[in-house]
């Protein structure tokens, strides 16, 4: 009863502060230079960590930060929830979104994203879309921006089968930008379709750069065993907290996969190893 009174109050004080925010700062934003213009996203998204903290319960924190690279690269993080969508604005200097096209026509939010120069693009377009990505990052890379893409396209359940698209591999053949996984357990405190915001620490890791000039397949399977390799990591760390949070079917049922793993590990490894 208590999370959800505190679920409820903080998703109340999230989004007045973005709506008072959104209108408050409109004139300075719109009036600044598009990189001094940062400051106001930036204190939103510091703002949003601030209420989850103290109203919802849930920290944060995050591992690797030395690991993000000078000027232009491509960043996937894991796309769990809303807040992985702000959380690392902090950390990312001067971040390029690649976006649905319809979020450009919300009012006041789509002319913020217009202001910082996010780069659209129609789903289910195929190829149209692809080139589109293309074009526009071709400006953001000029201006020593960082590429952001989330690999799976919509957000996923934690311990869901990765679903990563075509797309990153395009950013990365045609780019010649290192890609930084970002992996993160942020779903399991703020699921994707609830209100339910959950105490507890959302565990992020800023991997190390996957350096341009690998092929497709040798790529993805470097990004996808990267991120999701850190991900089970989380889980596991999450379900063993002192007060864990509800486990989706998706997380649960991975768990299990990577208990019977480590079951075969240990019996495979027991069978092997010479007696004495």
């Amino acid at each position: 009863m208590i999370i959800a009174i505190r679920s409820v109050l903080f998703n109340l004080a999230f989004y007045i502060s973005l709506i008072i925010q959104m209108i408050l700062f409109l004139p300075l934003t719109l009036l600044l230079p598009r990189k001094k213009a940062w400051i106001v996203p930036k204190f939103w998204a510091r703002s949003n960590l601030f209420l989850q903290k103290y109203i919802a319960g849930t920290d944060f924190v995050v591992e690797g930060a030395e690991n993000l690279p000078e000027g232009a690269y491509i960043c996937a993080p894991k796309h769990q929830s809303f807040w992985d969508v702000y959380a690392f604005l902090s950390y990312i200097p001067d971040p390029v979104y690649i976006l649905k096209r319809d979020l450009m026509r919300i009012p006041l939010f789509g002319w913020y994203l217009k202001k910082m120069k996010m780069i659209p693009v129609d789903r289910g377009t195929g190829i149209k879309a692809l080139h589109s990505i293309s074009g526009g990052t071709q400006e953001a890379i000029a201006d020593g921006r960082q590429i952001m893409i989330y690999p799976e396209g919509t957000r996923r359940a934690p311990g869901a089968p990765p679903a990563y698209k075509y797309g990153i591999v395009h950013l990365y053949m045609n780019l010649g930008l290192p890609v930084v996984p970002i992996a993160h357990n942020a779903g399991l405190y703020w699921p994707r379709r609830k209100f339910m915001r959950y105490p507890g620490t959302v565990r992020c890791r800023i991997l190390p750069p996957i350096e341009p000039g690998l092929d497709k397949e040798t790529f993805l399977q470097r990004l996808i065993e990267a991120t999701e390799t850190a991900c089970d990591e989380f889980l596991v760390q999450a379900s063993q907290d002192k007060n864990p949070p509800p486990m989706p079917a998706t997380a649960k049922a991975r768990l299990a996969e990577l208990k019977a793993q480590q079951s075969n590990t240990t019996e495979t490894v027991a069978e092997t190893t010479p007696r004495a």
